[in-house]
């Protein structure tokens, strides 16, 4: 293993949208980002446009799709890497039923063989695009290690040379997704061992990091980490990615200066007429643990859903959480 450690925002659905990822590039210039998962068959057959958009300010940003089925997934991602995303990733690590009953997600870690077939019919579509796969280290009743390990021998087999491990266990008899992030415990050892015996494959590890400091420490020996739920709950913790990984200072240095390049975007988009809330909600966590948190929180929450809000109300709740702490 070479070179700086990677650095990634998970895909998280409802979570990771286009106004999420702009903020969060607001406090990074070198994490990976990622959209929320959309299908194949989202693409092939609903609001393509919509579904692709990004801001060209999100680079370096991932599509992440979802699907069993070759042909639609080629497809999919022949129009991700039309559209300039600069990596094309396949889940299989969502536990949720609905995703079950779609034949794809985690439930797909019991086919591995289709899984590499998957890779294969992306790869084509992605041209040049790298593809990748997330992945748990296993599901139900499977034995962890001779699970992850077959699943990963037999995906890299088909070319995919980046695996994304979040170190958990899917239970899909009996957990919700929640309890899927909760139980059972995780085992960043047995992803440890995986890349001891996998050093030519790129490896990062993903489940229960909490910041830049703790997931270096709990990834040693791997080539990175992807944080999720922490990333976005407490997007302050973006600000150690540059300057710990990538040897740069990051573009803000606090939560104000953060809000203020945040700002222009907003503006733009109601100049679109989008709606202000979502672009509020990736702000909702900004100062959490802070002295005036809640009171931030609660202001952008009432007034930023009132039909006649503007990015006023951004400005109101700054004022109201400097107020709270002199």
């Amino acid at each position: 293993m070479t070179g700086r450690k990677l650095f990634a925002v998970a895909p998280m659905m409802d979570w990771t949208d286009r106004h999420c990822r702009v903020f969060h590039r607001t406090l990074t210039r070198t994490a990976l980002l990622y959209t929320e998962m959309v299908t194949a068959d989202a693409l092939l057959f609903g609001p393509r446009a919509r579904l692709l958009a990004y801001d060209p300010c999100e680079h370096p940003v991932a599509l992440q799709l979802g699907g069993s089925d070759p042909a639609r997934l080629e497809a999919a991602a022949r129009m991700g890497a039309a559209e300039g995303y600069d990596e094309i990733n396949l889940n299989v690590g969502c536990p949720s039923d609905r995703v079950q009953n779609g034949r794809f997600g985690a439930c797909l870690m019991r086919e591995p063989a289709l899984v590499g077939e998957l890779v294969q019919a992306m790869q084509a579509g992605a041209g040049a695009i790298p593809v990748t796969v997330k992945c748990r280290i296993g599901v139900d009743d499977q034995d962890p290690e001779t699970a992850l390990f077959g699943f990963v021998e037999t995906v890299a087999r088909a070319g995919c040379a980046t695996f994304v491990v979040h170190a958990r266990k899917a239970i899909l008899a009996g957990l919700s997704p929640k309890e899927n992030r909760e139980i059972p415990p995780l085992d960043y050892d047995l992803v440890k061992r995986l890349k001891a015996a996998r050093p030519d494959l790129t490896i990062l590890l993903n489940g229960g990091l909490a910041d830049v400091p703790s997931g270096l420490a709990a990834a040693e020996g791997l080539d990175g980490i992807m944080l999720g739920r922490a990333a976005y709950q407490n997007p302050a913790v973006l600000f150690d990615v540059d300057p710990m990984m990538g040897g740069a200072p990051a573009p803000t240095t606090t939560r104000e200066e953060a809000i203020e390049a945040y700002l222009p975007y907003v503006a733009q988009e109601r100049a679109r007429g989008t709606p202000l809330y979502p672009m509020l909600r990736p702000l909702l966590g900004l100062y959490a643990g802070q002295y005036g948190g809640r009171l931030w929180r609660r202001v952008l929450s009432e007034e930023g859903i009132r039909p006649d809000a503007d990015e006023g109300v951004i400005a109101r709740a700054l004022e109201a959480v400097t107020r709270k702490a002199a």
